[in-house]
């Protein structure tokens, strides 16, 4: 990912009597024409989005049931909108729920082990779409799982790529079937990957800026050509400010957020780091950790924090919520006296929050630990109805009709990419280059921390976060292939990219059931999960 803006498919120079594609004489148009330039720079986002909302907005109030974690969030989402905290249920309160009897929740607190912010997002399209209509439950996820796809077309520009570039990355998400799957259901996971992209792309565009900058400023203290011995400090960074409050947004969605602010912290660093011994600076890895670094820290992490705790806002103002005066009868003593007493409550309540995350291992049927991702060994069915002939509008024999939501990826876009990050990996360390490394970052944040508790129950779609940058690192591996020619100048790298994006958009229709609940017949449903686990 280079600053060159090197095309995926780049109008290569002709072999000797060969006759231009309809490609090639685009992209020459496209390289040359300033108006060209200027209509595919907005057409082009403008399309990959269209087609990820009309995948993920399509009958999206189908299934009218409850779907997986449904039966937490958007319980959840309701009680806390009306209340400022998370109240408890009825029993059977899903069935009396999607009946249309929503206003059933009691005023005792729910126990949550998430942070607030998905919730309200999930609850303010509630909110609008009326509370008994599964679209208001979903219309917030698919509307930022949506986004997402918009804001990964941005990733891949700042990072250096040209249009095609990023519209094929762009495309691979919002083809894909856990970016559709975690668009059409209504849990946290989509809502976190959003910002935490969002936070990303801000982190780019600080970086250029900072780097213009850091550059000029050297160059003017520069005496007979020799960089001085310490570098500038700046403080006027408001696109760090900025990527601090969506990594903070992450965070205060699902606590996953906090190992991606901890990472792209410490890329800062080193990133500047690197910048300032490349500009001539003495003593650069003191400047940058310790004078920069410090400054970096300021107007990145605080904001997080704040964007953070705000979130709470609800449960602050409120009395009911769990744990909500928890330090009432044992306020804090000596150093921590100061802290307001719901702060301290709030503590407390993360205190047990923090131990019910790292303890859980209860047994599910679709645990997936971390280390077999990679493998696609078990994804998440997350709903799933067989009728019979005659039952719910089913018409075929045999052995009836089967509907189901999995969150499968797509698997030859998955396994591609899983190839493309070690393909990385090796690029970033051949070619030392800060945008690779940047994707690799979000990679190991999102990942390796998993990795850390193989007891806890977690699941395959936890992926959805880790996806966006996978497809950077397969679309950059498509862009070398296709650098690629014979020793007679075929293009025979750029035509392999073309056909594996051919065959990745009919895979994709051919999952494109099993990822929304289409009804088929059993034996279509069944022909799509041909390896064990995956049923």
């Amino acid at each position: 990912m280079t600053a060159t803006s090197e095309p995926l498919l780049p109008a290569q120079s002709l072999a000797p009597g060969a006759r231009p594609t309809f490609y090639e004489r685009w992209r020459v148009r496209l390289d040359t024409d300033p108006r060209v330039y200027r209509v595919w720079r907005v057409l082009a986002p403008l399309l990959v989005t269209l087609l990820a909302g009309i995948l993920r907005f399509w009958n999206l109030a189908h299934p009218h049931a409850i779907v997986f974690d449904e039966t937490y969030y958007v319980k959840d989402a309701w009680s806390q909108w009306h209340l400022g905290f998370p109240a408890t249920w009825p029993e059977n309160a899903d069935e009396r729920f999607l009946a249309g009897d929503t206003d059933i929740f009691t005023a005792n607190p729910s126990y949550v082990v998430h942070p607030p912010l998905g919730k309200w997002i999930i609850g303010l399209g509630m909110a609008l779409f009326g509370a008994d209509s599964t679209f208001g439950w979903r219309v917030a996820v698919a509307l930022f799982g949506t986004a997402t796809v918009l804001l990964l077309y941005f990733v891949a520009r700042a990072l250096g790529g040209s249009i095609v570039y990023a519209s094929v990355a762009a495309l691979f998400l919002a083809v894909d079937g856990l970016g559709i799957v975690l668009s059409r259901v209504a849990i946290l996971d989509g809502i976190l990957t959003f910002f935490v992209v969002l936070g990303i792309l801000f982190v780019l565009y600080d970086r250029r800026r900072h780097h213009e900058r850091l550059t000029a400023a050297i160059q003017a203290r520069a005496v007979d050509g020799v960089a001085p011995a310490w570098g500038p400090v700046f403080w006027n960074r408001p696109w760090l400010i900025a990527a601090g409050a969506a990594l903070g947004a992450a965070t205060a969605v699902k606590w996953s957020g906090l190992y991606v602010i901890g990472a792209v912290g410490l890329y800062l660093v080193v990133d500047d780091a690197l910048a300032r011994r490349k500009a001539g600076i003495g003593y650069w890895p003191s400047d940058a950790a310790f004078r920069q670094g410090l400054a970096t820290f300021v107007l990145f992490v605080p904001v997080s924090f704040v964007v953070y705790l705000a979130s709470w806002t609800g449960w602050l103002v409120t009395d009911g919520g769990y744990h909500r005066h928890a330090a009432d009868a044992a306020p804090a003593t000596g150093l921590w006296s100061w802290v307001p007493l719901p702060l301290q409550s709030l503590w407390i309540y993360h205190q047990a929050i923090y131990n019910s995350n790292v303890s859980l291992t209860s047994p599910h049927s679709y645990s997936s630990a971390a280390w077999q991702w990679p493998l696609l060994l078990r994804p998440t069915s997350m709903y799933y109805l067989g009728s019979a002939t005659g039952e719910n509008g089913c018409l075929v024999g045999g052995n009836g009709c089967s509907e189901g939501i999995t969150s499968i990826p797509n698997p030859l876009l998955w396994w591609a990419a899983v190839i493309a990050v070690v393909y990385l990996a090796w690029r970033c360390f051949a070619k030392r280059d800060g945008g690779d490394a940047l994707v690799l970052t979000g990679i190991v944040a999102t990942y390796v921390p998993w990795l850390l508790y193989p007891d806890r129950t977690i699941f395959q779609f936890y992926t959805i976060v880790i996806l966006p940058f996978m497809l950077l690192a397969l679309t950059t591996l498509l862009r070398d292939l296709a650098q690629l020619r014979t020793q007679r100048g075929r293009p025979v790298g750029r035509w392999a990219t073309v056909v594996f994006i051919a065959a990745v958009l009919i895979v994709s229709a051919w999952y494109y059931a099993v990822w929304t609940g289409i009804p088929v017949s059993y034996e279509f449903w069944f022909w799509h999960f041909n390896r064990d686990g995956w049923i």
